[in-house]
């Protein structure tokens, strides 16, 4: 194999398309494995070293987290789209213009986010019910985040152009090298200087900005494939607006999904210390369950987006049938391993047993949902690399505002009893479950209306 290859661009127009999704979904899988352990190492270390407490504490900061990232969820997602689709299309001018406005866009919106979290986050997290014991932490932990959120924010813009372009690569070797970095200064600014969730929330913001530097440094050496200077940088109407129209419904969706999820937050808050533990240690297990489904789901974005722009759909209909049976069949096997030995990784948060007991049992409801969302992640991946990113935003919309949220609260309500004032906590769980089910069922159907195939951003009569 050419070892310099793999490094390089990747035409999807051309070759087999289960070859080509396979292999760039590879180095996604093993980017998102790294991408977990960002969050697992801090939640490791901090369950270790401070306690169940701080555990919670930044596990109750990230919804909050999220939400303020939307601007660059939709900025990222609306440059992974027009990136793949001027690549497929072959239109070097294009391209570069659209990479250079979406770093501008970037730096706008960083701007932007380190104003608002001043303001923002302390009034959040009261709506939100954070418990006085841990709310200090929270704020800290959160604070120094989103005053460090450029290196994130370019870390993800600059990482979308490159897989994008068909490299996936480079970007998982950088956030390889960003992990390690961030796993040293964990042990480092938690174990030895005694930092607590600050440490963590530092080591996290140094080790992003270091990765999204290496992806810059890549990019600039891209010259055959696109330009990238002043002009380009220069914000033109027409790319900004298209990063806008590509990447505001699934900013709109990270929205909605981050309030949705505070919303619960706050039901999970009303259950105690233990509870918002248990939901820390399951979300980060789950992270690793999602990992296949997320791979494929980025893979068939840009699969899907290079083969529109080149304009050959029966590529991008076939790419889809076999990227989704092969996630949903890597899903599976992984879901049957987090069942059979989840618990041995649980320890590592927590040397409480009560703790990885209730957290087991709840990972168990989740199980089946794990391969209904393999279905729900590749073929919404297709629809947004063709283009069609509104359909994926009004499937999240129903599955989270409609349904996940009200069955939450009223399947807690419903079960109240003098021992459990506050419900049943499954209700958490069960309706997660309930909503990814139907997700896979509504995001099928509207995959088949093929609505998607006319959403290109390529005026195929001008060329």
């Amino acid at each position: 194999m050419n070892i310099k290859a793999l490094f390089a661009p990747s035409d999807m127009t051309e070759g087999s398309p289960a070859k080509k999704i396979v292999l760039f979904a590879i180095p996604m899988l093993i980017g998102n494995v790294a991408q977990q352990l960002y969050n697992t190492v801090d939640s490791i270390v901090v369950g270790k070293y401070v306690g169940d407490n701080a555990l919670a504490a930044v596990g109750s900061s990230s919804p909050v987290f999220n939400l303020l990232l939307v601007m660059f969820i939709g900025i990222s997602t609306g440059t992974g789209i027009m990136v793949s689709q001027y690549f497929g299309a072959k239109e070097k001018e294009n391209l570069s213009r659209s990479i250079g406005n979406s770093i501008t866009l970037t730096i706008a919106a960083t701007a932007v986010i380190m104003i608002i979290s001043n303001f923002a986050v302390d009034p959040i997290l009261n709506l939100l019910g954070t418990p006085v014991s841990i709310f200090d932490w929270c704020h800290d932990y959160l604070m120094i985040l989103l005053m460090g959120v450029g290196g994130m924010a370019f870390y993800n813009i600059l990482g979308g152009v490159l897989r994008g372009l068909g490299d996936s690569t480079s970007a998982l070797i950088y956030l390889l090298i960003a992990t390690a970095i961030n796993i040293v200064l964990d042990l480092y600014f938690v174990a030895v200087l005694d930092m607590g969730v600050s440490g963590v929330a530092l080591a996290t913001v140094i080790a992003q900005t270091i990765s999204a530097a290496l992806c810059l440094l890549k990019l600039l050496k891209m010259k055959e494939i696109f330009d990238l200077g002043i002009k380009e940088l220069k914000p033109e109407k027409r790319y900004t607006m298209e990063v806008i129209n590509l990447g505001l419904p699934s900013g709109l969706t990270q929205a909605i999904f981050s309030m949705a999820m505070i919303m619960v937050q706050s039901l999970t808050n009303s259950f105690g210390e233990m509870v918002i533990a248990a939901n820390v240690i399951i979300m980060r297990v789950d992270g690793f369950a999602m990992m296949p489904n997320f791979s494929f789901g980025t893979a068939l974005t840009t699969y899907a987006g290079q083969n529109v722009g080149a304009r050959r759909f029966d590529r991008v209909e076939e790419g889809a049938k076999i990227g989704t049976y092969i996630a949903v069949g890597v899903s599976a096997t992984i879901t049957v391993i987090i069942l059979l030995f989840g618990n041995i990784l649980m320890y590592a948060f927590t040397d409480t047993a009560e703790l990885v007991d209730l957290s087991m049992r709840m990972m168990r409801i989740l199980a089946v949902g794990y391969i209904a969302m393999a279905v729900t992640q590749c073929l919404s991946g297709v629809m947004r690399g063709a283009g069609d990113t509104v359909s994926p935003m009004w499937i999240s919309i129903i599955t989270t505002v409609v349904i996940r949220v009200p069955l939450a609260y009223a399947l807690a309500y419903l079960t109240r009893t003098p021992q459990m004032p506050t419900g049943n906590y499954r209700a958490l769980f069960i309706s997660l479950l309930a909503s990814w089910l139907l997700g896979a069922v509504i995001t099928f159907i509207a995959y088949r209306r093929r609505r998607w195939k006319d959403k290109a951003i390529i005026n195929y009569g001008e060329r």
